[in-house]
Protein backbone atom coordinates (compact mmCIF):
# COMPACT_ATOMS: atom_id res chain seq x y z
CA UNK A 1 0.00 0.00 0.00
CA UNK A 2 1.25 3.51 -0.83
CA UNK A 3 2.45 5.29 2.31
CA UNK A 4 0.45 8.36 1.29
CA UNK A 5 -2.83 6.44 1.03
CA UNK A 6 -5.17 7.63 3.82
CA UNK A 7 -5.94 5.07 6.51
CA UNK A 8 -9.42 3.93 7.40
CA UNK A 9 -9.97 5.37 10.86
CA UNK A 10 -12.59 4.81 13.51
CA UNK A 11 -14.39 8.08 14.37
CA UNK A 12 -12.51 8.46 17.67
CA UNK A 13 -9.14 7.69 16.05
CA UNK A 14 -9.21 10.16 13.16
CA UNK A 15 -6.37 12.74 13.39
CA UNK A 16 -7.72 16.21 14.12
CA UNK A 17 -5.32 17.91 11.67
CA UNK A 18 -3.08 16.81 8.77
CA UNK A 19 0.25 15.63 10.14
CA UNK A 20 -0.99 14.92 13.65
CA UNK A 21 -1.10 11.36 15.06
CA UNK A 22 -4.28 9.33 15.39
CA UNK A 23 -5.92 9.08 18.81
CA UNK A 24 -6.80 5.44 19.59
CA UNK A 25 -7.90 4.30 23.04
CA UNK A 26 -5.02 3.55 25.43
CA UNK A 27 -4.95 1.67 28.75
CA UNK A 28 -4.55 3.85 31.84
CA UNK A 29 -0.92 2.87 32.46
CA UNK A 30 0.04 3.79 28.90
CA UNK A 31 -1.75 7.15 29.23
CA UNK A 32 0.43 7.93 32.26
CA UNK A 33 3.50 7.00 30.24
CA UNK A 34 2.42 9.36 27.42
CA UNK A 35 1.90 12.15 29.96
CA UNK A 36 5.35 11.68 31.54
CA UNK A 37 7.11 11.56 28.18
CA UNK A 38 5.13 14.64 27.06
CA UNK A 39 6.31 16.62 30.10
CA UNK A 40 9.92 15.45 29.62
CA UNK A 41 9.97 16.26 25.90
CA UNK A 42 8.29 19.67 26.29
CA UNK A 43 10.65 20.79 29.07
CA UNK A 44 13.72 19.52 27.19
CA UNK A 45 12.67 21.66 24.22
CA UNK A 46 13.41 24.83 26.16
CA UNK A 47 15.61 23.78 29.07
CA UNK A 48 18.97 23.88 27.29
CA UNK A 49 18.46 27.47 26.19
CA UNK A 50 17.07 28.36 29.61
CA UNK A 51 20.22 27.02 31.29
CA UNK A 52 22.33 29.29 29.08
CA UNK A 53 20.15 32.36 29.70
CA UNK A 54 20.25 31.79 33.46
CA UNK A 55 24.07 31.52 33.47
CA UNK A 56 25.23 33.95 30.76
CA UNK A 57 27.60 35.91 33.10
CA UNK A 58 29.33 32.72 34.25
CA UNK A 59 29.60 31.28 30.74
CA UNK A 60 30.99 34.60 29.55
CA UNK A 61 33.98 34.16 31.83
CA UNK A 62 34.39 30.47 30.96
CA UNK A 63 34.34 31.19 27.21
CA UNK A 64 36.39 34.39 27.45
CA UNK A 65 33.79 36.32 25.47
CA UNK A 66 32.42 39.86 25.55
CA UNK A 67 28.84 40.72 26.48
CA UNK A 68 27.97 41.31 22.81
CA UNK A 69 29.45 37.94 21.80
CA UNK A 70 27.50 36.12 24.52
CA UNK A 71 24.26 37.65 23.28
CA UNK A 72 24.64 35.52 20.15
CA UNK A 73 23.93 32.35 22.18
CA UNK A 74 20.21 32.99 22.92
CA UNK A 75 19.91 34.81 19.57
CA UNK A 76 21.09 31.71 17.67
CA UNK A 77 18.46 29.60 19.44
CA UNK A 78 15.61 31.95 18.51
CA UNK A 79 16.86 32.30 14.90
CA UNK A 80 16.69 28.58 14.17
CA UNK A 81 13.64 27.95 16.35
CA UNK A 82 11.50 30.48 14.48
CA UNK A 83 12.85 29.43 11.09
CA UNK A 84 12.20 25.71 11.54
CA UNK A 85 8.52 26.39 12.22
CA UNK A 86 8.24 27.31 8.53
CA UNK A 87 9.11 23.76 7.43
CA UNK A 88 8.18 21.66 10.45
CA UNK A 89 4.44 21.45 9.80
CA UNK A 90 4.86 20.33 6.20
CA UNK A 91 7.69 17.97 7.18
CA UNK A 92 5.55 16.13 9.70
CA UNK A 93 2.68 15.96 7.18
CA UNK A 94 4.93 14.28 4.62
CA UNK A 95 7.48 12.32 6.71
CA UNK A 96 5.99 12.23 10.21
CA UNK A 97 6.95 14.34 13.22
CA UNK A 98 8.77 11.49 14.95
CA UNK A 99 11.21 11.06 12.04
CA UNK A 100 12.07 14.77 12.17
CA UNK A 101 12.53 14.66 15.95
CA UNK A 102 14.73 11.57 15.91
CA UNK A 103 17.02 13.03 13.24
CA UNK A 104 17.47 16.36 14.98
CA UNK A 105 17.70 14.88 18.48
CA UNK A 106 20.63 12.78 17.28
CA UNK A 107 22.19 15.90 15.69
CA UNK A 108 21.62 17.90 18.88
CA UNK A 109 23.18 15.16 21.04
CA UNK A 110 26.22 14.88 18.75
CA UNK A 111 26.82 18.67 18.67
CA UNK A 112 26.38 18.94 22.46
CA UNK A 113 28.75 16.01 23.02
CA UNK A 114 31.33 17.60 20.74
CA UNK A 115 31.06 20.92 22.60
CA UNK A 116 32.21 19.18 25.80
CA UNK A 117 35.66 18.91 24.23
CA UNK A 118 35.78 22.38 22.65
CA UNK A 119 35.74 25.37 25.01
CA UNK A 120 34.97 27.75 22.19
CA UNK A 121 32.32 30.41 21.47
CA UNK A 122 31.59 29.25 17.91
CA UNK A 123 30.85 25.70 19.06
CA UNK A 124 28.61 27.07 21.81
CA UNK A 125 26.66 29.04 19.18
CA UNK A 126 26.39 25.87 17.05
CA UNK A 127 24.89 23.98 20.03
CA UNK A 128 22.32 26.73 20.55
CA UNK A 129 21.42 26.75 16.85
CA UNK A 130 20.98 22.95 16.87
CA UNK A 131 18.90 23.23 20.04
CA UNK A 132 16.66 25.82 18.37
CA UNK A 133 15.89 23.40 15.53
CA UNK A 134 15.20 20.54 17.93
CA UNK A 135 13.18 22.78 20.26
CA UNK A 136 10.76 23.61 17.43
CA UNK A 137 10.07 19.89 16.96
CA UNK A 138 10.00 19.03 20.68
CA UNK A 139 7.35 21.64 21.50
CA UNK A 140 4.97 20.03 18.99
CA UNK A 141 6.01 16.52 20.03
CA UNK A 142 5.36 17.24 23.71
CA UNK A 143 1.92 18.57 22.78
CA UNK A 144 1.04 15.40 20.83
CA UNK A 145 2.25 13.10 23.61
CA UNK A 146 0.11 15.02 26.11
CA UNK A 147 -2.93 14.71 23.84
CA UNK A 148 -2.49 10.90 23.84
CA UNK A 149 -2.60 10.93 27.65
CA UNK A 150 -6.15 12.30 27.91
CA UNK A 151 -9.51 11.00 26.70
CA UNK A 152 -11.33 12.89 23.96
CA UNK A 153 -13.55 14.87 26.34
CA UNK A 154 -10.44 16.39 28.01
CA UNK A 155 -8.48 17.05 24.83
CA UNK A 156 -8.64 20.82 25.30
CA UNK A 157 -7.07 20.47 28.74
CA UNK A 158 -4.33 18.33 27.22
CA UNK A 159 -3.67 21.09 24.68
CA UNK A 160 -3.23 23.64 27.47
CA UNK A 161 -0.90 21.40 29.49
CA UNK A 162 1.18 20.37 26.48
CA UNK A 163 1.63 23.95 25.32
CA UNK A 164 2.32 25.47 28.72
CA UNK A 165 4.76 22.88 30.08
CA UNK A 166 7.57 24.27 27.92
CA UNK A 167 7.19 27.63 29.71
CA UNK A 168 8.39 26.04 32.96
CA UNK A 169 11.92 25.58 31.59
CA UNK A 170 13.35 29.01 32.53
CA UNK A 171 12.25 29.12 36.21
CA UNK A 172 13.39 25.49 36.57
CA UNK A 173 16.78 26.31 35.06
CA UNK A 174 17.27 29.26 37.41
CA UNK A 175 16.38 27.03 40.35
CA UNK A 176 19.00 24.29 39.99
CA UNK A 177 21.56 25.40 37.37
CA UNK A 178 23.99 26.64 40.03
CA UNK A 179 24.25 23.08 41.36
CA UNK A 180 25.18 21.87 37.86
CA UNK A 181 27.97 24.45 37.70
CA UNK A 182 29.36 23.11 40.98
CA UNK A 183 29.45 19.57 39.57
CA UNK A 184 31.63 20.21 36.53
CA UNK A 185 31.76 23.99 36.02
CA UNK A 186 30.43 25.03 32.58
CA UNK A 187 30.55 21.43 31.36
CA UNK A 188 27.96 20.54 34.01
CA UNK A 189 25.33 22.48 32.05
CA UNK A 190 26.15 20.72 28.79
CA UNK A 191 26.38 17.27 30.41
CA UNK A 192 22.88 17.75 31.81
CA UNK A 193 21.65 19.04 28.45
CA UNK A 194 23.19 16.02 26.69
CA UNK A 195 21.58 13.69 29.22
CA UNK A 196 18.15 15.24 28.65
CA UNK A 197 18.53 14.92 24.87
CA UNK A 198 19.53 11.24 25.10
CA UNK A 199 16.72 10.50 27.57
CA UNK A 200 14.18 12.08 25.22
CA UNK A 201 15.61 10.12 22.30
CA UNK A 202 15.23 6.86 24.22
CA UNK A 203 11.67 7.71 25.29
CA UNK A 204 10.65 8.62 21.73
CA UNK A 205 12.04 5.31 20.45
CA UNK A 206 10.44 3.24 23.22
CA UNK A 207 7.02 4.91 23.31
CA UNK A 208 6.05 5.71 19.75
CA UNK A 209 3.16 7.98 18.82
CA UNK A 210 0.29 6.31 16.94
CA UNK A 211 0.57 6.71 13.15
CA UNK A 212 -1.31 9.36 11.21
CA UNK A 213 -2.04 10.08 7.57
CA UNK A 214 0.82 11.35 5.41
CA UNK A 215 0.54 13.65 2.42
CA UNK A 216 2.85 14.92 -0.29
CA UNK A 217 3.09 18.57 0.66
CA UNK A 218 6.49 20.00 -0.31
CA UNK A 219 6.98 22.04 -3.46
CA UNK A 220 10.27 23.40 -4.83
CA UNK A 221 9.19 26.99 -4.26
CA UNK A 222 8.71 26.25 -0.54
CA UNK A 223 12.49 26.12 -0.10
CA UNK A 224 12.99 29.51 -1.76
CA UNK A 225 10.39 31.03 0.55
CA UNK A 226 12.04 29.32 3.51
CA UNK A 227 15.47 30.67 2.57
CA UNK A 228 14.17 34.23 2.23
CA UNK A 229 11.97 34.30 5.33
CA UNK A 230 14.41 32.37 7.53
CA UNK A 231 17.26 34.73 6.60
CA UNK A 232 15.08 37.80 7.16
CA UNK A 233 13.79 36.61 10.54
CA UNK A 234 17.31 35.58 11.63
CA UNK A 235 18.62 39.09 10.89
CA UNK A 236 15.68 40.60 12.78
CA UNK A 237 16.43 38.36 15.78
CA UNK A 238 20.07 39.46 15.70
CA UNK A 239 19.06 43.13 15.67
CA UNK A 240 16.64 42.72 18.58
CA UNK A 241 19.13 40.67 20.61
CA UNK A 242 22.17 42.91 20.20
CA UNK A 243 20.64 46.32 19.52
CA UNK A 244 20.72 47.52 23.12
CA UNK A 245 24.26 46.13 23.62
CA UNK A 246 25.96 47.57 20.52
CA UNK A 247 23.37 50.41 20.69
CA UNK A 248 20.80 51.03 18.02
CA UNK A 249 22.16 54.20 16.40
CA UNK A 250 25.88 53.57 16.78
CA UNK A 251 26.67 50.18 15.22
CA UNK A 252 26.41 50.39 11.38
CA UNK A 253 25.64 46.68 11.05
CA UNK A 254 22.33 47.15 12.89
CA UNK A 255 21.01 49.46 10.18
CA UNK A 256 22.25 47.19 7.37
CA UNK A 257 20.78 44.09 9.04
CA UNK A 258 17.43 45.83 9.66
CA UNK A 259 17.16 46.93 6.02
CA UNK A 260 18.14 43.48 4.68
CA UNK A 261 15.70 41.82 7.06
CA UNK A 262 12.83 43.96 5.81
CA UNK A 263 13.71 43.30 2.14
CA UNK A 264 14.04 39.52 2.62
CA UNK A 265 10.81 39.17 4.61
CA UNK A 266 8.83 41.29 2.16
CA UNK A 267 10.26 39.31 -0.81
CA UNK A 268 9.27 36.02 0.80
CA UNK A 269 5.76 37.26 1.57
CA UNK A 270 5.39 38.63 -1.97
CA UNK A 271 6.22 35.21 -3.42
CA UNK A 272 3.75 33.51 -1.10
CA UNK A 273 1.01 36.03 -1.82
CA UNK A 274 1.04 35.18 -5.53
CA UNK A 275 1.41 31.39 -5.33
CA UNK A 276 -1.41 29.01 -6.23
CA UNK A 277 -0.52 26.68 -3.32
CA UNK A 278 1.38 28.89 -0.83
CA UNK A 279 3.35 27.81 2.21
CA UNK A 280 1.91 30.78 4.09
CA UNK A 281 -1.67 31.96 3.61
CA UNK A 282 -0.86 35.66 3.51
CA UNK A 283 -4.45 36.77 2.93
CA UNK A 284 -5.60 34.83 5.99
CA UNK A 285 -2.69 36.10 8.10
CA UNK A 286 -3.48 39.65 6.99
CA UNK A 287 -7.07 39.41 8.21
CA UNK A 288 -8.20 41.44 11.19
CA UNK A 289 -8.69 38.39 13.44
CA UNK A 290 -5.15 37.08 13.03
CA UNK A 291 -3.54 40.52 13.26
CA UNK A 292 -5.36 41.17 16.54
CA UNK A 293 -4.35 37.75 17.87
CA UNK A 294 -0.69 38.30 16.90
CA UNK A 295 -0.67 41.75 18.51
CA UNK A 296 -2.20 40.37 21.71
CA UNK A 297 0.40 37.57 21.96
CA UNK A 298 3.30 39.96 21.31
CA UNK A 299 2.06 42.47 23.91
CA UNK A 300 1.52 39.77 26.54
CA UNK A 301 4.97 38.30 25.89
CA UNK A 302 6.43 41.80 26.25
CA UNK A 303 4.69 42.19 29.60
CA UNK A 304 6.02 38.80 30.68
CA UNK A 305 9.59 40.09 30.13
CA UNK A 306 9.15 41.78 33.52
CA UNK A 307 10.39 38.60 35.20
CA UNK A 308 13.57 37.98 33.21
CA UNK A 309 14.55 41.52 32.21
CA UNK A 310 12.91 43.39 35.10
CA UNK A 311 12.86 41.62 38.45
CA UNK A 312 15.93 39.41 37.98
CA UNK A 313 17.94 42.25 36.42
CA UNK A 314 16.91 44.59 39.25
CA UNK A 315 18.03 42.20 41.98
CA UNK A 316 21.28 41.43 40.16
CA UNK A 317 21.92 45.19 39.98
CA UNK A 318 21.65 45.14 43.79
CA UNK A 319 24.31 42.38 43.84
CA UNK A 320 21.91 39.61 44.80
CA UNK A 321 23.42 36.19 44.05
CA UNK A 322 21.58 33.18 42.60
CA UNK A 323 21.70 31.51 46.02
CA UNK A 324 19.90 34.48 47.60
CA UNK A 325 17.25 34.42 44.84
CA UNK A 326 16.67 30.66 44.85
CA UNK A 327 13.44 30.89 46.85
CA UNK A 328 12.20 33.64 44.51
CA UNK A 329 12.85 31.33 41.54
CA UNK A 330 10.85 28.63 43.31
CA UNK A 331 7.97 31.10 43.77
CA UNK A 332 8.13 31.97 40.04
CA UNK A 333 8.00 28.25 39.17
CA UNK A 334 5.06 27.61 41.51
CA UNK A 335 3.22 30.57 39.99
CA UNK A 336 3.77 29.24 36.47
CA UNK A 337 2.63 25.73 37.46
CA UNK A 338 -0.47 27.13 39.21
CA UNK A 339 -1.42 29.20 36.16
CA UNK A 340 -0.97 26.19 33.90
CA UNK A 341 -3.06 23.83 36.05
CA UNK A 342 -5.88 26.31 36.67
CA UNK A 343 -5.97 27.24 32.97
CA UNK A 344 -6.36 23.55 32.08
CA UNK A 345 -9.13 23.08 34.66
CA UNK A 346 -11.12 26.20 33.75
CA UNK A 347 -10.67 26.61 29.98
CA UNK A 348 -14.01 27.17 28.26
CA UNK A 349 -14.27 27.52 24.46
CA UNK A 350 -17.18 29.94 24.90
CA UNK A 351 -15.11 32.37 27.00
CA UNK A 352 -11.55 32.51 25.67
CA UNK A 353 -10.93 36.25 25.96
CA UNK A 354 -11.59 36.44 29.70
CA UNK A 355 -8.45 34.44 30.68
CA UNK A 356 -6.38 36.95 28.69
CA UNK A 357 -7.96 39.82 30.63
CA UNK A 358 -7.36 38.05 33.96
CA UNK A 359 -3.73 37.29 33.06
CA UNK A 360 -3.03 40.90 32.13
CA UNK A 361 -4.76 42.19 35.28
CA UNK A 362 -2.58 39.93 37.46
CA UNK A 363 0.61 40.88 35.62
CA UNK A 364 -0.26 44.59 35.82
CA UNK A 365 -0.84 44.23 39.57
CA UNK A 366 2.52 42.51 40.03
CA UNK A 367 4.33 45.16 37.98
CA UNK A 368 2.76 48.01 39.95
CA UNK A 369 3.82 46.32 43.21
CA UNK A 370 7.41 46.06 41.95
CA UNK A 371 7.46 49.70 40.82
CA UNK A 372 7.79 50.83 44.46
CA UNK A 373 11.11 49.04 44.97
CA UNK A 374 14.12 50.61 46.66
CA UNK A 375 17.74 49.72 47.38
CA UNK A 376 16.45 47.92 50.48
CA UNK A 377 14.22 45.61 48.40
CA UNK A 378 15.16 41.96 48.72
CA UNK A 379 13.88 38.81 46.95
CA UNK A 380 11.34 38.09 49.71
CA UNK A 381 9.70 41.47 49.02
CA UNK A 382 8.88 40.31 45.47
CA UNK A 383 7.35 36.89 46.21
CA UNK A 384 3.73 37.98 45.73
CA UNK A 385 4.33 40.10 42.62
CA UNK A 386 6.45 37.44 40.90
CA UNK A 387 3.93 34.72 41.72
CA UNK A 388 1.24 36.82 40.01
CA UNK A 389 3.45 37.36 36.96
CA UNK A 390 4.34 33.66 36.77
CA UNK A 391 0.68 32.71 37.07
CA UNK A 392 -0.43 35.15 34.38
CA UNK A 393 2.39 34.08 32.06
CA UNK A 394 1.02 30.54 31.68
CA UNK A 395 -2.68 31.20 32.29
CA UNK A 396 -3.11 33.00 28.94
CA UNK A 397 -1.30 30.52 26.66
CA UNK A 398 -3.94 27.80 26.22
CA UNK A 399 -6.89 30.12 25.48
CA UNK A 400 -4.74 32.08 23.01
CA UNK A 401 -3.79 28.91 21.14
CA UNK A 402 -7.42 27.75 21.02
CA UNK A 403 -8.52 31.14 19.68
CA UNK A 404 -6.21 30.73 16.71
CA UNK A 405 -6.95 27.03 16.19
CA UNK A 406 -10.64 27.77 15.58
CA UNK A 407 -9.85 29.07 12.11
CA UNK A 408 -7.39 26.23 11.46
CA UNK A 409 -9.98 23.52 12.11
CA UNK A 410 -12.33 25.09 9.58
CA UNK A 411 -9.53 25.17 6.95
CA UNK A 412 -6.55 22.85 7.63
CA UNK A 413 -4.51 24.65 4.94
CA UNK A 414 -4.06 27.44 7.48
CA UNK A 415 -2.17 25.14 9.88
CA UNK A 416 1.32 26.06 8.61
CA UNK A 417 0.50 29.76 8.68
CA UNK A 418 -0.86 29.63 12.23
CA UNK A 419 2.06 27.57 13.54
CA UNK A 420 4.52 30.06 12.06
CA UNK A 421 2.53 33.04 13.34
CA UNK A 422 2.23 31.69 16.89
CA UNK A 423 5.90 30.68 17.06
CA UNK A 424 7.12 34.02 15.69
CA UNK A 425 4.89 36.02 18.04
CA UNK A 426 6.03 33.99 21.05
CA UNK A 427 9.74 34.31 20.26
CA UNK A 428 9.82 37.80 18.82
CA UNK A 429 7.49 39.06 21.55
CA UNK A 430 10.03 37.94 24.14
CA UNK A 431 12.95 39.44 22.19
CA UNK A 432 11.06 42.67 21.56
CA UNK A 433 10.12 42.93 25.22
CA UNK A 434 13.71 42.40 26.37
CA UNK A 435 15.00 44.90 23.77
CA UNK A 436 12.40 47.55 24.58
CA UNK A 437 12.61 47.22 28.36
CA UNK A 438 16.41 46.93 28.38
CA UNK A 439 16.75 50.03 26.21
CA UNK A 440 14.23 51.94 28.33
CA UNK A 441 16.11 50.97 31.50
CA UNK A 442 19.42 52.23 30.09
CA UNK A 443 17.89 55.54 28.93
CA UNK A 444 16.13 56.14 32.25
CA UNK A 445 19.27 55.24 34.23
CA UNK A 446 21.22 57.89 32.32
CA UNK A 447 18.44 60.41 32.97
CA UNK A 448 18.22 59.71 36.70
CA UNK A 449 22.00 59.59 37.02
CA UNK A 450 22.33 63.04 35.44
CA UNK A 451 19.62 64.40 37.75
CA UNK A 452 21.34 62.98 40.83
CA UNK A 453 24.86 64.08 39.87
CA UNK A 454 23.60 67.57 39.04
CA UNK A 455 22.81 68.13 42.72
CA UNK A 456 26.04 66.64 44.09
CA UNK A 457 28.58 69.27 45.05
CA UNK A 458 31.23 69.26 47.75
CA UNK A 459 29.94 72.69 48.83
CA UNK A 460 26.90 70.88 50.23
CA UNK A 461 27.71 69.87 53.84
CA UNK A 462 25.73 66.63 53.49
CA UNK A 463 27.67 65.60 50.37
CA UNK A 464 30.98 66.47 52.03
CA UNK A 465 30.01 64.44 55.10
CA UNK A 466 29.06 61.46 52.91
CA UNK A 467 32.42 61.65 51.09
CA UNK A 468 34.26 61.87 54.40
CA UNK A 469 32.41 58.89 55.89
CA UNK A 470 33.00 56.90 52.71
CA UNK A 471 36.74 57.62 52.88
CA UNK A 472 36.98 56.95 56.61
CA UNK A 473 35.94 53.35 55.96
CA UNK A 474 39.40 52.86 54.40
CA UNK A 475 41.21 54.58 57.29
CA UNK A 476 42.75 51.37 58.57
CA UNK A 477 44.31 50.44 55.22
CA UNK A 478 44.91 53.82 53.46
CA UNK A 479 47.08 56.41 55.24
CA UNK A 480 47.04 59.10 52.50
CA UNK A 481 44.13 61.53 53.22
CA UNK A 482 43.94 62.58 49.54
CA UNK A 483 43.54 58.97 48.44
CA UNK A 484 40.93 58.40 51.15
CA UNK A 485 39.04 61.42 49.83
CA UNK A 486 39.13 59.98 46.28
CA UNK A 487 37.85 56.64 47.58
CA UNK A 488 35.06 58.48 49.40
CA UNK A 489 34.06 60.24 46.15
CA UNK A 490 34.12 56.90 44.30
CA UNK A 491 31.92 55.37 47.00
CA UNK A 492 29.44 58.23 46.61
CA UNK A 493 29.47 57.81 42.80
CA UNK A 494 28.74 54.07 43.20
CA UNK A 495 25.80 54.85 45.50
CA UNK A 496 24.49 57.44 43.01
CA UNK A 497 24.69 54.91 40.16
CA UNK A 498 22.87 52.32 42.26
CA UNK A 499 20.07 54.76 43.08
CA UNK A 500 19.77 55.74 39.42
CA UNK A 501 19.43 52.07 38.49
CA UNK A 502 16.77 51.52 41.15
CA UNK A 503 14.70 54.44 39.87
CA UNK A 504 15.19 53.28 36.26
CA UNK A 505 13.94 49.78 37.08
CA UNK A 506 10.93 51.30 38.86
CA UNK A 507 10.19 53.18 35.64
CA UNK A 508 10.49 49.89 33.73
CA UNK A 509 8.04 48.18 36.08
CA UNK A 510 5.57 51.03 35.68
CA UNK A 511 5.92 50.96 31.88
CA UNK A 512 5.15 47.23 31.91
CA UNK A 513 2.10 47.88 34.08
CA UNK A 514 0.88 50.56 31.64
CA UNK A 515 1.32 48.22 28.64
CA UNK A 516 -0.53 45.45 30.51
CA UNK A 517 -3.42 47.74 31.51
CA UNK A 518 -3.83 49.20 28.00
CA UNK A 519 -3.74 45.72 26.45
CA UNK A 520 -6.26 44.47 29.01
CA UNK A 521 -8.63 47.36 28.30
CA UNK A 522 -8.33 46.76 24.56
CA UNK A 523 -9.13 43.03 24.87
CA UNK A 524 -11.93 43.67 27.39
CA UNK A 525 -13.51 46.31 25.14
CA UNK A 526 -13.22 43.97 22.17
CA UNK A 527 -14.91 41.14 24.10
CA UNK A 528 -17.79 43.45 25.13
CA UNK A 529 -18.22 44.56 21.52
CA UNK A 530 -18.33 40.94 20.32
CA UNK A 531 -20.92 40.08 22.98
CA UNK A 532 -23.13 43.00 21.97
CA UNK A 533 -22.93 42.16 18.24
CA UNK A 534 -23.74 38.52 19.00
CA UNK A 535 -26.83 39.55 20.99
CA UNK A 536 -27.97 41.91 18.22
CA UNK A 537 -27.53 39.18 15.61
CA UNK A 538 -29.53 36.76 17.75
CA UNK A 539 -32.27 39.34 18.29
CA UNK A 540 -32.54 40.17 14.58
CA UNK A 541 -32.68 36.47 13.69
CA UNK A 542 -35.46 35.69 16.17
CA UNK A 543 -38.39 37.32 14.21
CA UNK A 544 -37.45 35.44 11.05
CA UNK A 545 -37.46 32.12 12.90
CA UNK A 546 -41.05 32.36 14.19
CA UNK A 547 -42.84 32.65 10.80
CA UNK A 548 -40.79 29.72 9.60
CA UNK A 549 -41.98 27.71 12.60
CA UNK A 550 -45.60 28.72 11.99
CA UNK A 551 -45.42 27.65 8.36
CA UNK A 552 -43.90 24.34 9.25
CA UNK A 553 -46.64 23.67 11.77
Amino acid sequence: MDKYTPHTWQPHERPSLPGSPSTPHHPTLKRWAFALVGVLVAITGGLGNALVIANLPYLQGALGATTAEMAWLPAAYVMTNVSMNLLLVKFRQQFGLRAFTEVFLVLYALVTFGHLFVNDLSSAIAVRAAHGMVGAALSSLGLYYMVQAFPAKWRLKALVLGLGTAQLALPMARLFSEDLLQIAEWRGLYLFELGMALTCLGCVFLLKLPPGDRFKTFEKLDFLTFALLASGVALLCAVLSLGRIDWWLEAPWIGVASACSLVLIMAGLAIEHNRANPLLMTRWLGGGVMIRLALAVILIRMVLSEQSTGAVGFLQALNMSSEQMRTLYLVMLLGAISGLVISALTINPAHLLMPLVISLALMATGSVMDSFSSNLTRPENMYVSQFLLGFGGTFFLGPTMVLGMRNVLSNPRNLVSFSVLFGICQNLGGLLGAALLGTFQIVREKFHSSMIVEHLTLLDPRVAARVQSGGSAYGSVVADPELRNLLGIRSLATAATREANVMAYNDVFMLIAIIAILTMLWIFTRSLWLMSTTKKAAASAAPSVQPSGALSS
